[in-house]
C-alpha cells in the first residue's frame, strides 16, 4: 500500500506522524509525508535523512510552509498546500491520504481520503474561554476549511472518543469516525530508573489549553521545569511561571532525558484530546499528576493522580514528596498504562483501516 501522509511541525501532530509513518513503513507500506506549516526544524529533518537512509524509495518527503487552518493567515492553508500535493499524487501514486489537516480532507481526486482529528479550534475554545470566540473572518475561514474538508472524507480518526464526541458537536462529520488511541516507542531500560525529585511539565506554553498559568499559585515541595517555547504569532506566555524554572524549547532528546531524570510529570492542561507529552514522560518513568479532564480519564483512567486546582495539585506534590512509597506506586501504575499505547499498536489499528477504506478503489482498478 502507498501511503500520502500529512503533518505539522509545531506540537505532538510531527511525532504521531514520525511514529506511525515508520511502523507503516516497516509493515511494508511506502510513505510519503508532507510537512506544512512552520519549516521544519534541523533535527526533524535529521530524522527525515534517517528514514531515506533506511527505506530508500520506499520513502519520500517534503516540506511547504502553508499556513495551518488555525493559524491567523489560514486564507492560504489549502491553495498554497494544493499544488505541492496534486504533484505528490502524480509523481507517488498513493492509494490513500491520511492527513493530520481537516480542509485536505477536500483534495480533489479519486483518492479515499481519511482525516486524523488531533484538536479543533472550537473545542479548544470551549474548554479554554468563558465565553465563545468573537466572529471574525479568521474564524469564519477555519470554520469553512474544516466543514468542508470533513464533509468531503471518508473517516475521521480521532485519539479519544472525548475528541470525537466533541468535533461531532460542531461540525457535521462522514458515516465513518473510528477512535485509535496515539502509541509512543521510547528506548528505556526495563527497569524504572532513579531520578532527581522534581517535576517537569512540557508543551506549547503559548497554548492556553496547556494552563500554565495555574503553577503561578502552587507551592511545592520539589522544584518544577516547565519545556516548550514561550511564544507563538500572537500569543505569549510570560518569563516566569511562580516558582517553575522555564527550561525553553528542548529537542526531543533533551525533553526525554529531562523527563528520565524526573520523578513526576504534571499536565496542567485544560484541554487535551489526548496528550503525547504525558505519555513520554510515563514511559521515561514519571507519575503523572493530571489535571481532571474527561480525555485525561479517559487516556489514563486509574494509571494518574487527579487534581482540579492549584491546592489541590500543591498537596498531591506535599505528599509525593513525603511518601516515597506513594510515589513509587504511582511511578509504576503510570508506566504500566504507558506501555499499552505502543505505536505498534497504533499502527495496527490505523493499516487495518486504511485497508478497509481504500480496498473499493484498489479493487476496482484492478478491474480496470
Amino acid at each position: 500500500m502507498r501511503v500520502l501522509m500529512t503533518t505539522d511541525t509545531v506540537g505532538g501532530v510531527w511525532t504521531f506522524t514520525a511514529e506511525l509513518s515508520r511502523e507503516l513503513l516497516a509493515s511494508g507500506c511506502a510513505v510519503a509525508l508532507v510537512s506544512l506549516g512552520r519549516i521544519p526544524t534541523s533535527s526533524q529533518l535529521d530524522w527525515v535523512a534517517a528514514q531515506v537512509s533506511r527505506w530508500g524509495s520506499k520513502f519520500r518527503f517534503a516540506a511547504c510552509d502553508a499556513p495551518l487552518e488555525w493559524m491567523q493567515d489560514n486564507w492560504g492553508a489549502m491553495s498554497e498546500a494544493e499544488p505541492l500535493l496534486k504533484r505528490i499524487v502524480r509523481e507517488f501514486c498513493p492509494d490513500i491520504l491520511l492527513s493530520s489537516q481537516f480542509c485536505l480532507g477536500a483534495l480533489k481526486g479519486t483518492m479515499p481520503r481519511i482525516v486524523v482529528a488531533h484538536s479543533d479550534v472550537l473545542s479548544w475554545a470551549k474548554a479554554c474561554r468563558s465565553g465563545s470566540l468573537p466572529s471574525s473572518d479568521w474564524l469564519d475561514r477555519y470554520n469553512r476549511l474544516v466543514q468542508d474538508g470533513l464533509r468531503e472524507a471518508d473517516a475521521v480518526v480521532a485519539p479519544t472518543r472525548w475528541m470525537l464526541d466533541a468535533l461531532a458537536a460542531n461540525y457535521q462529520l462522514p458515516e465513518e469516525t473510528y477512535v485509535i488511541p496515539n502509541g509512543r516507542t521510547i528506548d528505556s531500560p526495563s527497569r524504572i530508573p532513579s531520578c532527581y525529585m522534581q517535576a517537569i511539565t512540557a508543551g506549547r506554553l503559548w497554548d492556553e489549553g496547556k494552563n500554565l498559568k495555574m503553577l503561578s499559585d502552587v507551592k511545592s515541595p520539589i522544584p518544577i521545569l516547565v519545556a516548550g517555547e514561550t511564544e507563538h504569532e500572537m500569543s505569549y506566555m510570560e518569563e516566569s511561571c511562580g516558582q517553575a524554572r522555564l527550561l525553553g524549547r528542548l529537542t526531543e532528546e533533551e525533553l526525554l532525558e529531562v523527563m528520565r531524570q524526573s520523578a513526576v510529570y504534571i499536565c496542567t492542561s485544560s484541554y487535551e484530546p489526548f496528550g503525547l507529552a504525558p505519555l513520554e514522560a510515563a514511559l521515561c518513568g514519571c507519575a503523572v499528576v493530571a489535571n481532571d479532564i474527561p480525555s485525561l480519564r479517559e487516556v489514563w483512567s486509574d494509571a494518574a493522580l487527579y487534581f482540579k486546582d492549584s491546592a489541590s495539585l500543591s498537596s498531591l506534590l506535599a505528599a509525593l514528596a513525603a511518601d516515597g512509597g506513594l510515589l513509587a506506586r504511582a511511578r509504576a501504575r503510570s508506566r504500566r498504562r504507558a506501555q499499552q499505547f505502543t505505536a505498534r499498536k497504533m499502527a495496527k489499528s490505523y493499516l487495518h483501516l486504511l485497508l478497509s477504506v481504500s480496498q473499493p478503489v484498489l479493487a476496482e482498478h484492478s478491474v480496470a
